[in-house]
């Protein structure tokens, strides 16, 4: 069983896998900094948690929003167990129609911004011997026709993880979940007509073992679990699969 970590800023905590990782955490009694573009989720996040949630509506993008963070750490803690990178952004299209302002947003959300948290945490996570965990995807180590920008950019997060590893070793360990297909609420956002979504949606289905969707709280599982110095002390530069076998 997983225990106590600390304090945690997780990013993406407003809906999705980033809201399981946060109850989990919560319910394990840690502290969450719950980061999230919009307000009213961290509210209601705030209202049904019985542990202790600061919760920060922010978009990870805007220059301004690492310091932010490390101040309010500074600030309200003085000490960082944990970083969760799961705040994402997905958009699909063949190459021929795809649009590369699409691929600029992503890889904003998805590789600059956590690149950028974590070297201004940095300092914090390394006092208190923490751990950063993203959460990347399966589309990341496969071949992605139709996503292929998408997948892209979670390639580069796998990527910088396993740098980024042996670059902060052993002060900071750094690893990776990397989820197949989950239902939530991204598939209603990925720029796709209702139609394309269903077809991409039963795509994945037929294409993993396992035979359905993840759920956000089976992700959360794995992440606590490398955020837990008792259990993965010894763990970094991991990317960990849990996707259903869609990736064997």
């Amino acid at each position: 069983m997983t225990g106590r970590v600390g304090v945690v800023v997780v990013t993406g905590a407003g809906s999705g896998i980033g809201r399981a990782v946060a109850q989990r955490l919560l319910g394990a009694g840690d502290t969450v900094i719950a980061v999230g573009r919009r307000a009213d989720p961290l509210e209601s996040l705030t209202a049904q948690a019985a542990g202790a949630v600061v919760p920060v509506p922010m978009d990870i993008t805007e220059p301004t929003a690492p310091a932010r963070l490390r101040a309010l750490v500074q600030e309200r803690f003085a000490r960082l167990d944990g970083l969760v990178n799961c705040a994402g952004l997905a958009r699909f299209a063949p190459l021929p129609s795809a649009d590369l302002t699409d691929l600029d947003r992503m890889l904003a959300v998805n590789l600059r911004a956590p690149a950028a948290l974590i070297q201004a945490l940095l300092p914090a996570l390394a006092d208190a011997g923490g751990s950063v965990v993203n959460v990347t995807s399966v589309g990341g180590v496969l071949a992605m026709p139709g996503r292929s920008m998408y997948g892209a950019t979670k390639a580069a997060i796998n990527s910088l993880t396993r740098s980024l590893a042996r670059e902060l070793a052993p002060r900071v360990r750094v690893n990776a979940v990397v989820p197949g297909p989950v239902d939530t609420p991204m598939y209603d956002d990925l720029g796709l007509a209702p139609a394309q979504t269903q077809a991409l949606r039963d795509g994945l289905l037929d294409s993993t073992p396992m035979a359905r969707f993840g759920r956000p709280e089976e992700v959360a599982k794995w992440v606590h679990v490398l955020l837990d110095r008792d259990l993965s002390g010894w763990v970094t530069g991991a990317l960990i699969a849990v996707d259903g076998g869609r990736s064997v």
